[in-house]
């Protein structure tokens, strides 16, 4: 064996929103910060399809058919933590009938068409930035700004260098919406954890805080590879043969068709990087690695909390006991209540002038009725009746 391997167990992770999704060798864990400050970990079924049937397990179609088991089942999982973790009492006692209504009638068949309309726009919004942006662009450049057919023969290194700005720009402004901001610290702090875990050592909040956050095996640096994988291969096919370059449609279909290949070589690379930790490796992960700064952010005690949860039960297959809370968990709890109390008192304060208005009304209603009445007494007894008002007399 080479002493340059580095022995791990395969171990792997997704950063969530309020939690972490962990696969490891006992299973597919999630953990989540629920809204009263509490971890909520469970277990999820997944059982790769390169299990099922080992020729998809071999190597250049497996990077293919774990990039697109990824895709699925973190999107669907994103989804989920979403929903569970933005709910809140608020937003609860907000709620409207017709809300109401259309969570009982098409609640899950509405997430899966949401789920499925976000797929697809995603999909959609990929190919029009990383495929069709860049040729656009070249064609324009090729047009009016420079002249000659032989440009053609660096159409992909051209478009490369595009796709990369499209995509550093892309990450960056993602990274200062504040929501993304959060998602990217629990992918830091999966990092972290995992490191701490291939280090042997004792997962606590202290020695995952401590760890790196950037990770060879990352998805960024998945795709970072990917991109210049694309831009060598791509070029080849340009140099080999020129006359697919020249109508913009074609040689984006040519993309399309050599993506498969591209991301296979790319899955096969990660996964070298991540056994053979040497100057080579190291070297063309430098890219990878140098996207996570804008893809990872610094990781606190509670979110480090939810990653060791994560890891924990992955690495189990059950569970971790989390009754326990950090005062950052007791103070949202405590914050929660309070919100929850004072909401409350303002229904109950509503609930009594409401009450107290009804009453007034009613006195009011009876005094009227009552002095009616008066009025009809007196027009019948006529001027016979001389005693004043208020007067009492013995019979």
């Amino acid at each position: 064996m080479s002493k340059n391997k580095k022995e791990y167990v395969a171990v792997g992770g997704q950063a969530l929103m309020e939690g972490i999704m962990m696969r490891g060798p006992k299973g597919t864990a999630m953990s989540l910060r629920m809204p009263d400050g509490s971890i909520e970990t469970e277990m999820k079924d997944f059982v790769s399809v390169r299990k099922k049937h080992k020729i998809l397990n071999t190597p250049l179609i497996r990077g293919v058919i774990s990039f697109a088991e990824s895709m699925i089942f973190g999107y669907k999982l994103l989804m989920e933590s979403a929903e569970k973790t933005t709910l809140d009492f608020e937003e609860t006692q907000s709620e409207s009938k017709l809300d109401k209504w259309v969570e009982d009638h098409f609640g899950p068949k509405m997430m899966t068409a949401i789920g499925i309309i976000g797929t697809v726009l995603g999909v959609l919004l990929a190919f029009v930035l990383f495929m069709w942006l860049p040729s656009f662009v070249f064609d324009v450049l090729k047009n009016h700004v420079f002249t000659g057919d032989g440009i053609l023969r660096a159409r992909a290194l051209i478009e490369g260098i595009i796709r990369i700005i499209i995509f550093i720009a892309y990450m960056y402004g993602t990274s200062k919406m504040s929501e993304i901001h959060r998602v990217y610290m629990y992918h830091g702090a999966e990092h972290k954890a995992i490191f701490c875990f291939e280090n042997g050592e004792e997962l606590t909040v202290e020695n995952v805080l401590k760890q790196r956050r950037f990770h060879p095996r990352c998805g960024t640096s998945f795709i970072f590879v990917t991109i210049l994988l694309s831009i060598l291969i791509s070029s080849i096919v340009a140099i080999s043969f020129p006359k697919l370059t020249t109508y913009r449609w074609i040689w984006i279909l040519v993309k399309l068709l050599l993506l498969p290949l591209i991301m296979g070589i790319g899955f096969e690379f990660i996964q070298l990087a991540g056994k053979y930790p040497n100057k080579f490796t190291r070297a063309l992960s430098a890219p990878g690695l140098a996207m996570q700064r804008i893809t990872t952010a610094e990781p606190d005690g509670p979110i480090a909390e939810v990653a060791i949860a994560a890891l924990k039960a992955a690495l189990t297959g059950k569970p971790e006991d989390t009754d326990e809370k950090s005062e950052e968990s007791e103070a949202i709890e405590a914050e929660a209540d309070e919100k929850l109390t004072e909401a409350q008192a303002a229904e109950a304060e509503a609930a009594v002038d409401e009450a107290l208005e009804a009453d007034d009304e009613t006195a009011e209603d009876e005094a009227n009725e009552a002095a009616a009445e008066d009025d009809d007494e007196g027009e019948e007894s006529g001027d016979d009746d001389s005693r004043p008002a208020g007067c009492c007399y013995d019979l």
